[in-house]
Protein backbone atom coordinates (compact mmCIF):
# COMPACT_ATOMS: atom_id res chain seq x y z
CA UNK A 1 0.00 0.00 0.00
CA UNK A 2 2.90 2.24 0.88
CA UNK A 3 3.66 2.10 -3.04
CA UNK A 4 0.20 2.69 -4.30
CA UNK A 5 0.15 5.49 -1.87
CA UNK A 6 3.30 7.19 -3.78
CA UNK A 7 2.31 6.22 -7.12
CA UNK A 8 -0.71 8.45 -6.07
CA UNK A 9 1.32 11.28 -4.56
CA UNK A 10 3.22 11.68 -8.02
CA UNK A 11 0.73 11.21 -10.37
CA UNK A 12 -2.28 13.63 -7.89
CA UNK A 13 1.72 15.43 -7.13
CA UNK A 14 1.25 16.49 -10.87
CA UNK A 15 -2.30 17.51 -10.75
CA UNK A 16 -1.73 19.59 -7.82
CA UNK A 17 1.46 21.59 -8.88
CA UNK A 18 2.06 21.94 -12.54
CA UNK A 19 5.72 22.68 -13.79
CA UNK A 20 8.14 22.08 -16.35
CA UNK A 21 9.12 18.73 -15.73
CA UNK A 22 5.55 17.32 -15.44
CA UNK A 23 5.82 15.03 -18.92
CA UNK A 24 9.45 14.18 -18.15
CA UNK A 25 8.57 12.73 -14.63
CA UNK A 26 5.04 11.24 -16.24
CA UNK A 27 6.66 9.25 -18.94
CA UNK A 28 9.12 7.69 -16.40
CA UNK A 29 6.85 6.16 -14.24
CA UNK A 30 7.51 2.79 -15.42
CA UNK A 31 11.52 3.66 -14.08
CA UNK A 32 10.63 5.24 -11.04
CA UNK A 33 8.31 3.21 -9.39
CA UNK A 34 10.79 -0.26 -10.05
CA UNK A 35 13.61 1.75 -8.31
CA UNK A 36 11.08 2.57 -5.48
CA UNK A 37 9.77 -0.87 -4.76
CA UNK A 38 13.68 -1.91 -4.51
CA UNK A 39 13.35 -0.22 -1.57
CA UNK A 40 11.57 -2.88 0.13
CA UNK A 41 12.62 -5.91 -1.69
CA UNK A 42 15.18 -6.15 -4.03
CA UNK A 43 13.74 -7.81 -7.67
CA UNK A 44 16.20 -10.22 -9.12
CA UNK A 45 16.18 -10.36 -12.80
CA UNK A 46 12.52 -12.45 -13.68
CA UNK A 47 11.10 -10.24 -10.61
CA UNK A 48 12.27 -6.87 -12.58
CA UNK A 49 10.59 -8.12 -15.89
CA UNK A 50 7.03 -9.87 -14.76
CA UNK A 51 6.76 -5.71 -12.97
CA UNK A 52 7.74 -4.37 -16.28
CA UNK A 53 4.83 -6.56 -17.56
CA UNK A 54 2.27 -5.48 -15.00
CA UNK A 55 3.07 -2.01 -15.00
CA UNK A 56 2.66 -1.83 -18.88
CA UNK A 57 -1.07 -2.15 -19.22
CA UNK A 58 -1.77 -0.40 -15.97
CA UNK A 59 0.00 3.08 -17.06
CA UNK A 60 -1.45 3.02 -20.36
CA UNK A 61 -4.75 2.77 -18.64
CA UNK A 62 -3.76 5.92 -16.59
CA UNK A 63 -3.00 7.52 -19.58
CA UNK A 64 -6.02 6.37 -21.83
CA UNK A 65 -8.40 6.82 -18.87
CA UNK A 66 -7.63 8.95 -16.12
CA UNK A 67 -5.85 11.67 -17.48
CA UNK A 68 -8.90 13.05 -19.74
CA UNK A 69 -10.56 12.59 -16.25
CA UNK A 70 -8.61 14.88 -14.33
CA UNK A 71 -8.79 17.49 -17.14
CA UNK A 72 -12.34 17.09 -16.32
CA UNK A 73 -11.89 17.98 -13.03
CA UNK A 74 -9.85 21.23 -14.12
CA UNK A 75 -12.95 22.40 -15.80
CA UNK A 76 -15.44 22.00 -12.65
CA UNK A 77 -12.70 24.36 -10.59
CA UNK A 78 -12.81 26.69 -13.31
CA UNK A 79 -16.37 26.75 -13.43
CA UNK A 80 -16.36 27.19 -9.53
CA UNK A 81 -14.16 30.21 -10.10
CA UNK A 82 -17.07 32.27 -11.72
CA UNK A 83 -19.30 32.25 -8.76
CA UNK A 84 -18.85 32.46 -4.45
CA UNK A 85 -17.00 29.34 -3.80
CA UNK A 86 -18.58 27.55 -1.13
CA UNK A 87 -17.37 24.98 1.64
CA UNK A 88 -19.18 22.64 -0.40
CA UNK A 89 -18.10 23.28 -3.27
CA UNK A 90 -14.73 22.74 -1.90
CA UNK A 91 -15.42 19.46 -0.85
CA UNK A 92 -17.16 18.58 -4.15
CA UNK A 93 -13.93 19.32 -5.94
CA UNK A 94 -11.97 17.38 -3.76
CA UNK A 95 -14.00 14.30 -3.67
CA UNK A 96 -13.48 14.20 -7.17
CA UNK A 97 -9.04 14.02 -6.53
CA UNK A 98 -10.30 11.26 -3.64
CA UNK A 99 -12.26 9.27 -6.17
CA UNK A 100 -9.23 9.58 -8.82
CA UNK A 101 -7.19 8.80 -5.82
CA UNK A 102 -8.77 5.83 -4.94
CA UNK A 103 -9.12 4.27 -8.60
CA UNK A 104 -5.79 4.23 -8.65
CA UNK A 105 -5.40 2.28 -4.98
CA UNK A 106 -7.97 -0.18 -7.02
CA UNK A 107 -6.22 -0.53 -10.30
CA UNK A 108 -2.52 -0.55 -8.75
CA UNK A 109 -3.52 -3.54 -5.71
CA UNK A 110 -3.65 -5.40 -8.71
CA UNK A 111 -0.41 -5.51 -10.24
CA UNK A 112 1.05 -5.13 -6.47
CA UNK A 113 -0.32 -8.48 -5.77
CA UNK A 114 0.77 -10.04 -8.81
CA UNK A 115 4.13 -8.90 -7.97
CA UNK A 116 3.36 -10.18 -5.09
CA UNK A 117 2.82 -13.43 -5.57
CA UNK A 118 6.56 -13.67 -7.23
CA UNK A 119 8.25 -12.78 -4.05
CA UNK A 120 9.88 -14.93 -1.70
CA UNK A 121 9.43 -15.54 2.32
CA UNK A 122 12.64 -13.67 2.45
CA UNK A 123 11.46 -10.51 -0.10
CA UNK A 124 8.47 -10.88 1.81
CA UNK A 125 9.73 -10.01 5.14
CA UNK A 126 12.10 -7.54 3.97
CA UNK A 127 9.44 -5.73 3.13
CA UNK A 128 7.61 -5.88 6.45
CA UNK A 129 10.63 -5.03 7.93
CA UNK A 130 11.15 -2.24 5.87
CA UNK A 131 7.58 -0.95 6.71
CA UNK A 132 8.33 -1.14 10.80
CA UNK A 133 11.53 1.03 9.64
CA UNK A 134 9.32 3.83 8.25
CA UNK A 135 6.67 3.47 11.44
CA UNK A 136 9.74 4.61 13.12
CA UNK A 137 10.67 7.36 11.38
CA UNK A 138 7.26 8.54 11.15
CA UNK A 139 6.91 8.53 14.57
CA UNK A 140 9.87 10.09 15.17
CA UNK A 141 8.85 13.12 12.74
CA UNK A 142 5.68 13.28 13.89
CA UNK A 143 4.74 12.13 17.17
CA UNK A 144 7.75 13.92 18.89
CA UNK A 145 6.32 17.69 17.95
CA UNK A 146 4.42 19.23 20.38
CA UNK A 147 1.25 21.00 19.89
CA UNK A 148 2.85 25.03 19.13
CA UNK A 149 5.02 22.41 16.11
CA UNK A 150 2.15 20.61 15.17
CA UNK A 151 0.18 23.98 13.72
CA UNK A 152 2.76 25.72 12.87
CA UNK A 153 3.46 22.72 10.37
CA UNK A 154 -0.08 23.19 9.90
CA UNK A 155 0.16 26.49 9.33
CA UNK A 156 3.26 26.16 6.93
CA UNK A 157 1.27 23.48 4.88
CA UNK A 158 -1.47 25.64 4.09
CA UNK A 159 0.01 28.46 3.00
CA UNK A 160 3.00 26.48 0.77
CA UNK A 161 -0.72 25.33 -0.87
CA UNK A 162 -2.43 28.46 -1.48
CA UNK A 163 1.02 30.25 -2.67
CA UNK A 164 1.03 27.38 -4.99
CA UNK A 165 -1.93 28.77 -7.08
CA UNK A 166 -2.63 32.06 -5.86
CA UNK A 167 1.37 33.45 -5.73
CA UNK A 168 2.00 35.37 -2.17
CA UNK A 169 -1.12 35.99 0.06
CA UNK A 170 -2.24 39.17 1.72
CA UNK A 171 -1.55 39.88 5.49
CA UNK A 172 -5.49 38.97 5.83
CA UNK A 173 -5.61 35.80 4.13
CA UNK A 174 -2.20 34.11 6.31
CA UNK A 175 -4.12 35.65 9.07
CA UNK A 176 -7.23 33.15 7.98
CA UNK A 177 -4.78 30.31 7.09
CA UNK A 178 -3.32 30.69 11.04
CA UNK A 179 -6.54 30.79 12.55
CA UNK A 180 -7.70 27.65 10.32
CA UNK A 181 -4.16 25.67 11.20
CA UNK A 182 -4.61 26.61 15.11
CA UNK A 183 -8.46 24.88 14.22
CA UNK A 184 -7.05 21.87 13.75
CA UNK A 185 -6.75 18.69 15.65
CA UNK A 186 -4.14 16.45 15.75
CA UNK A 187 -4.51 13.01 13.58
CA UNK A 188 -0.78 11.96 14.05
CA UNK A 189 -1.50 9.71 16.97
CA UNK A 190 -4.32 8.05 15.56
CA UNK A 191 -2.86 7.70 11.94
CA UNK A 192 0.16 5.94 13.16
CA UNK A 193 -1.85 3.67 15.48
CA UNK A 194 -4.07 2.76 12.56
CA UNK A 195 -0.63 2.30 10.82
CA UNK A 196 0.96 0.17 12.90
CA UNK A 197 -1.96 -2.11 13.46
CA UNK A 198 -1.96 -2.45 9.30
CA UNK A 199 1.35 -3.61 9.51
CA UNK A 200 1.03 -5.61 11.65
CA UNK A 201 -1.98 -7.65 9.79
CA UNK A 202 -0.16 -7.33 7.01
CA UNK A 203 2.44 -9.40 8.25
CA UNK A 204 -0.01 -12.03 8.84
CA UNK A 205 -1.18 -12.08 6.15
CA UNK A 206 1.75 -12.46 3.80
CA UNK A 207 2.45 -15.62 5.67
CA UNK A 208 -0.59 -17.44 5.43
CA UNK A 209 -1.54 -20.09 2.99
CA UNK A 210 -2.27 -19.33 -1.04
CA UNK A 211 -5.17 -17.69 -1.34
CA UNK A 212 -3.41 -14.41 0.91
CA UNK A 213 -3.91 -12.05 -2.15
CA UNK A 214 -7.84 -12.12 -1.29
CA UNK A 215 -7.47 -11.77 2.71
CA UNK A 216 -5.03 -8.54 1.72
CA UNK A 217 -7.45 -7.39 -0.75
CA UNK A 218 -10.45 -7.51 1.40
CA UNK A 219 -8.49 -6.04 4.30
CA UNK A 220 -7.75 -2.94 2.21
CA UNK A 221 -11.36 -2.79 0.99
CA UNK A 222 -12.56 -2.78 5.08
CA UNK A 223 -9.88 -0.44 6.50
CA UNK A 224 -10.95 2.07 3.46
CA UNK A 225 -14.51 1.53 3.85
CA UNK A 226 -14.63 1.20 8.04
CA UNK A 227 -11.78 3.27 9.50
CA UNK A 228 -11.43 3.72 13.28
CA UNK A 229 -14.01 6.24 14.78
CA UNK A 230 -11.55 8.19 16.15
CA UNK A 231 -9.68 8.77 13.50
CA UNK A 232 -12.56 8.92 11.27
CA UNK A 233 -14.01 12.04 13.75
CA UNK A 234 -10.92 14.12 13.67
CA UNK A 235 -10.55 13.72 9.97
CA UNK A 236 -13.72 15.22 8.88
CA UNK A 237 -13.18 17.72 11.56
CA UNK A 238 -10.21 18.54 10.11
CA UNK A 239 -11.14 18.45 6.33
CA UNK A 240 -14.16 20.97 6.76
CA UNK A 241 -11.96 23.64 8.65
CA UNK A 242 -9.30 23.07 5.52
CA UNK A 243 -12.59 23.19 3.07
CA UNK A 244 -13.92 26.40 4.55
CA UNK A 245 -10.47 28.51 4.95
CA UNK A 246 -9.98 27.03 1.38
CA UNK A 247 -13.47 28.96 0.04
CA UNK A 248 -12.61 31.95 2.09
CA UNK A 249 -9.16 32.73 1.14
CA UNK A 250 -9.81 31.83 -2.61
CA UNK A 251 -13.07 34.29 -2.51
CA UNK A 252 -11.08 36.73 -1.16
CA UNK A 253 -8.35 36.92 -3.92
CA UNK A 254 -7.60 40.22 -5.69
CA UNK A 255 -7.11 40.53 -9.21
CA UNK A 256 -3.61 39.79 -9.55
CA UNK A 257 -4.43 36.67 -7.33
CA UNK A 258 -7.31 35.56 -9.76
CA UNK A 259 -4.88 36.00 -12.99
CA UNK A 260 -2.50 33.84 -11.23
CA UNK A 261 -5.05 31.14 -10.54
CA UNK A 262 -6.29 31.00 -13.93
CA UNK A 263 -2.97 31.00 -15.44
CA UNK A 264 -2.06 28.40 -13.37
CA UNK A 265 -4.68 26.05 -14.23
CA UNK A 266 -4.46 27.03 -17.59
CA UNK A 267 -0.50 25.63 -17.79
CA UNK A 268 -1.89 22.54 -16.13
CA UNK A 269 -4.50 21.90 -18.44
CA UNK A 270 -2.08 21.72 -21.07
CA UNK A 271 0.48 19.71 -19.22
CA UNK A 272 -2.35 17.15 -18.62
CA UNK A 273 -3.84 17.42 -22.57
CA UNK A 274 -0.26 17.17 -23.89
CA UNK A 275 0.69 13.78 -21.89
CA UNK A 276 -2.95 12.55 -22.85
CA UNK A 277 -2.33 13.29 -26.17
CA UNK A 278 1.26 11.29 -26.76
CA UNK A 279 1.51 7.80 -27.27
CA UNK A 280 2.70 5.71 -24.24
CA UNK A 281 6.31 5.52 -23.95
Amino acid sequence: MRVLRTFCILVLGLILASCSGTTFVYNRLDVILPWYIDDYAELNGHQDAYLDEVLTPFLNWHRQQELPAYLSIIDDIEAHLDDTLTEADVAEIFSEFEAAWLRIEAKGLDWLLDLGGQLSDKQMANVIEALWEQQEEFQEEYLERDDAEFYEDSYDNLLDNMEEFLGNVSDAQREQLRLAANALQRSDVEWLKERAEWIQELSVLLDSEPGWERAVRDSVQQRREKPALKYREIYTHNMSIIFNVVAAVVNSRSERQDKYLRNRLAELREDLKDLADQEAP
